[in-house]
């Protein structure tokens, strides 16, 4: 079946080279039938790619949250167009913060504005594109942002009509908004098309009038005799009394220093100098001598903290930290905490969690600038799916015990990655045992 695809796209592509026609979109509406797939994206960032194509699970609609995107599409030329979509469902948010989950669907709509780069012109029948932008979304009265970057393909089927497909992964921008793929296919129709502007021939060259043999009164012949032209032999301009302005900076060249690059009087005709070839001129840079960015005035970027990783880049820009933990330190502990464990099919702590936790909730209290990561997981015991839910389930009763005991549910990261991860082998009870649990890791970003 898949041999019998590729072999259709490979005709359709061939004969969209020989036979289509050149149809530059203006502007199109179009809808398209979507799935949010919010399971894969988690995936791909706690596993390989590969592991998550031999997984099967990112093909299966069962797991994904179906809805309808409107579209509206511009032509801007041959190889970009800018596209942007209105999309809305009813579904339960997995927010990265657990405490502001909802218990049931709720509406949901997001928009986003994109930039398409085609690789082929609209003259052929199939045209891929690479596609980048930002959106914003909102449910339960948050509002969130994202980025989407994904490809797509552009079919034509019919006179301004077309098929369009395409699939996004989109990155999270403000805090509570979580990782997701986006799969959506529909039809476009282009409401009007740019056409060519019609190539007007010149007209027919006026017929030479006979030459009249004059006195040598304009050497240069730029309209100034020789005896009010400082410079007889160079065309120039009569603002100038004859002499040339080569980079038309309003300073002639004789008097300029730099006649071939547009500079200023200051400069005695060259440009403002750039002495650390930052891109910024001396005049505005605020560190003249040492290469920066436009954002801070010319200077570098700062690291406050002298551990070698700027500011931007610092998860703690006051504490010296390593690389490893995004500039921040390590946090250090001496008590040993224990993975929580939990019965077969259950998300309930007992008396032993309950135990662990409450040394963890001591110990965030006493640093308050530590975050603790609950990554919860499963045996392999049932689907894929249900071991995903409980393994998420396991890491959110964690965290609500842990808010119960005064922790702050911003600081707590709670992440299911179900049977994916086992501690120990699936095959005998023990094993199974380790692996219905739920890890801790402490940072401090």
């Amino acid at each position: 079946m898949m041999k019998k695809i590729c072999s259709l796209l490979l005709f359709l592509f061939f004969a969209g080279m020989i036979n289509a026609q050149d149809n530059l979109k203006s502007y199109s509406f179009g809808f398209q039938f979507s799935f949010i797939d919010f399971p894969t994206a988690q995936e791909l960032r706690s596993n390989s790619l590969s592991d998550v194509i031999d997984s099967k699970g990112w093909r299966k609609i069962g797991r994904m949250e179906p809805a309808i995107t409107l579209n509206y599409l511009q032509g801007l030329d041959n190889h970009f167009d800018f596209m942007s979509r209105l999309t809305t469902s009813f579904m339960r948010y997995p927010f990265r913060d657990a405490s502001a989950l909802a218990n049931d669907d709720k509406f949901y709509a997001e928009a986003d504005v994109n930039l398409n780069m085609k690789l082929l012109t609209d003259k052929f029948i199939i045209v891929p594109y690479l596609q980048a932008g930002i959106g914003a979304a909102t449910t339960q009265k948050t509002f969130m942002a994202q980025i989407p970057l994904g490809v797509g393909l552009q079919i034509k089927i019919g006179k301004n009509t077309f098929i369009n497909a395409n699939s996004n992964y989109r990155i999270p921008v403000t805090a509570n908004a979580n990782y997701s793929l986006m799969h959506s296919i529909g039809f476009l129709g282009s409401v009007s098309n740019k056409k060519p502007k019609p190539i007007v021939a010149p007209p027919p060259p006026l017929p030479a009038e006979p030459s009249v043999s004059l006195p040598p009164l304009d050497t240069d012949g730029d309209g100034i005799l020789d005896s009010l032209d400082l410079c007889p032999a160079v065309a120039g301009m009569a603002e100038f009394k004859g002499c040339p302005d080569t980079d038309k900076d309003g300073i002639a060249d004789k008097e300029d220093k730099c006649p071939n690059l547009a500079g200023i009087a200051k400069y005695e005709g060259c440009p403002i100098p750039d002495s650390d070839k930052d891109g910024i001129n001396d005049e505005v840079d605020k560190c003249p001598d040492v290469p920066g960015v436009e954002r801070y005035e010319g200077c570098p970027v700062p690291d406050t903290d002298k551990d070698g990783i700027n500011d931007e880049e610092d998860k703690c820009p006051a504490l010296a930290g390593k690389a490893n933990e995004a500039g921040c330190p390590p946090v250090e502990y001496k008590i040993n905490f224990d993975n929580i464990q939990f019965k077969l099919g259950s998300a309930q702590l007992n008396a032993q969690s309950k135990k662990e936790l409450d040394l963890l909730a001591k110990f965030l209290k006493e640093n308050t600038d530590v975050k603790l990561y609950l990554n919860g997981h499963s045996d392999n015991t049932g689907t894929d799916e249900r071991n995903a839910a409980l393994s998420m389930e396991r890491s959110r009763e964690s965290a609500k015990y842990l808010t119960s005991k005064g922790v702050s549910s911003e600081r707590l990261i709670t992440e299911g990655f179900g049977s994916a991860k086992p501690l120990a082998e699936n095959k005998s009870k023990k094993g199974r045992n380790l692996n219905r649990r739920v890890e801790f890791v402490l940072k401090r970003y």
